[in-house]
């Protein structure tokens, strides 16, 4: 019999590579017992990039989250691992290095066992203070590379930053294929190259399904001795997340390895509760094209998670594009046609920004540059000329390294706009900022938290975190979850039903007198035409809802009836009514 291979469950990025959200607290505690059951998992994949963040967004302490879902595996001795962007921490810009050297603390205090440190670049100076501050909370660093597939990413470029990372003290390394782009023969190269010279360090693998590589790359890295492999389960495998456990049970089994068992009523019960979670809510945020492989990802190169977003951004732009050709009097393009185009351009254009692995932030900035692009050049004005400073950031080196060679024109068109390249360590150029937080939370009487962990939350999510705190986020992501859930009916019905439906709950507001509608006054004799309010607001009893100015120059106000969420406008900004038309429809307050 082969080696042992042990299996992780991802069940973080599961939810992350498939929809905006991560299951509440309550429903991290319901599952995790089943995912012990399984039997088959050494470790799991509790929080990290992007969890902490929406669960605030959400309106929920992720600090609260994180603590109860790893208890249950601490207890049994599964390792639990999360993901660190190293310079970025869990946020998409660059964080202060006090802070990020308290969250090793946090996480570690929280019951997290190994963070896996990754810098979108590779940049290993990115990488080390993490490896160090990690170590020094008692935490195993995981030391992570990221796998593309370009000219300058080969078997030596990634076996010589291996080298670094663990000489700088990381006793584990990641191969993070987010794009599942690596080519198996290429990954079973680099994992043999790193075992031969390291045989003691733990080898991980993590690939994505989306362009349909992964099984054909796991089989080669566990053949090459890598030691642990992620894995997701039903019915969040595949698509664009991460082979099935099953599958992967199977293939590595019959393979000859040693693997374990899985129990298969707890793999049902776990399969069955996160259906029930995405029948409950995620599942309105979870773009359905997530759950198909893709082949064209293999030519772009981008991680699958991204297709929702991108096709969202491509829905923004087509609209403008078609005008715009219109105009010109050329042929309107389809939105698969301006997707082909999309992947076209994002081919093109990494390798003039010097082939920056596709990976959080930098597969958004390589799109958004691509996506701007291809406006630009429709009207006219040519390449790069709706960057912003994040993606040149990236350009210029503040993030890091870039890998490959700058192209020409960008670099002249950074001279020409008074923009400087840098070789900075990129964490210099960011200034400490605790004691700054520290002051906020001391002014608002808000508690630094056990092992200072909402001190930690505010510094790496203040905006997030003070939206939670005043509990505006809960009801920025209430009106979300309704949008969508009406979204979602809406799908179902005609439009005539659809009216219907929400007409039954809902109470008609009616134009008491004829004139002009109005949906802000100022007080001082002038109303405001361009403001109207967004569907999900919600109304008090007494609340005004507009206000209409009669012919005679009168202004009268129209209230809200007994209050409620606003769920339909029937006249826009300006508009014109009628006395007894039908402005718009409120939800009474518990219709549902």
């Amino acid at each position: 019999m082969k080696k042992k291979i042990q299996f992780s469950l991802v069940y973080r990025d599961m939810w992350q590579s498939s929809g905006k959200f991560q299951p509440r607290k309550d429903q991290l505690e319901r599952i995790a017992p089943a995912i012990i059951d399984m039997g088959c998992f050494a470790r799991v994949e509790t929080n990290g990039g992007a969890f902490e963040q929406v669960n605030l967004l959400a309106g929920e302490n992720p600090n609260a989250a994180v603590r109860a879902f790893c208890k249950p595996f601490n207890e049994v001795g599964i390792k639990t691992h999360m993901l660190d962007r190293g310079l970025n921490a869990l946020r998409m810009y660059p964080v202060p290095d006090d802070v990020r050297r308290l969250q090793y603390k946090v996480k570690h205090a929280q019951g997290v066992d190994i963070p896996r440190i990754f810098c979108g670049l590779n940049d290993t100076r990115n990488i080390i203070p993490s490896i160090k501050w990690a170590l020094e909370a008692g935490m195993t660093p995981q030391a992570t590379l990221c796998i593309t597939t370009s000219p300058v990413h080969t078997v030596e470029y990634y076996s010589k930053i291996a080298d670094e990372l663990i000489a700088a003290g990381a006793p584990e390394i990641c191969l993070k294929d987010m794009a599942g782009i690596g080519q198996p023969a290429m990954l079973g190269k680099l994992t043999k190259a790193i075992k031969d010279k390291h045989p003691e360090v733990i080898i991980q693998y993590h690939g994505h399904s989306g362009p349909g590589l992964s099984m054909a790359s796991i089989l080669e890295v566990c053949n090459n001795g890598a030691d642990i492999i992620d894995t997701a389960i039903e019915p969040l495998s595949w698509g664009k997340v991460h082979p099935d456990i099953i599958s992967v049970q199977s293939m590595l089994k019959n393979e000859g390895f040693e693997v374990a068992e899985i129990n298969m009523n707890a793999y049902m019960k776990a399969r069955s509760l996160t259906q029930e979670f995405i029948d409950d809510w995620l599942g309105y945020f979870i773009n359905p094209g997530n759950k198909h492989m893709s082949s064209l990802l293999l030519g772009c190169g981008l991680p699958g998670g991204m297709m929702g977003s991108m096709m969202a951004d491509l829905g923004g732009i087509h609209q403008i594009i078609n005008k715009t050709r219109a105009k010109k009097g050329e042929p309107e393009l389809t939105i698969d046609e301006l997707l082909v185009k999309l992947f076209d351009e994002v081919a093109y254009v990494w390798p003039k920004v010097g082939y920056p692995p596709l990976v959080t932030p930098f597969s958004q900035y390589v799109k958004n540059i691509a996506l701007t692009n291809l406006l630009t050049i429709e009207q006219g004005k040519g390449r790069y000329v709706m960057m912003d400073d994040a993606m040149w950031g990236m350009v210029l080196g503040k993030s890091g390294r870039i890998p490959g060679e700058i192209a020409p024109e960008l670099k002249e068109l950074a001279a020409k706009q008074g923009r400087e390249f840098t070789d900075a360590d990129p964490h210099t150029l960011i200034p400490n900022a605790l004691d700054d937080f520290k002051k906020e939370m001391d002014e608002n009487g808000w508690e630094y938290g056990p092992d200072d962990e909402e001190l930690y939350e505010l510094g790496m999510h203040p905006e997030q975190y003070r939206n939670f705190k005043s509990g505006q986020a809960k009801k920025n992501f209430l009106a979300d979850l309704q949008k969508a859930k009406d979204a979602k009916l809406g799908s179902k019905l005609s439009p005539e039903q659809l009216a219907a439906f929400k007409h039954a709950k809902a109470d008609a507001i009616v134009a008491p007198v004829k004139g002009q509608i109005y949906w802000e006054f100022n007080g001082d004799g002038e109303c405001a035409p361009t403001v109207e309010p967004y569907i999900g607001k919600e109304y008090k009893e007494g609340d005004k809802l507009c206000y209409i100015q009669a012919p005679w120059g009168e202004i009268v106000d129209v209230p809200a009836a007994i209050g409620g969420r606003l769920v339909e406008i029937n006249i826009k900004r300006g508009g014109k009514v009628m006395k007894g038309d039908v402005i718009a429809y409120i939800e009474r307050p518990n219709a549902e």
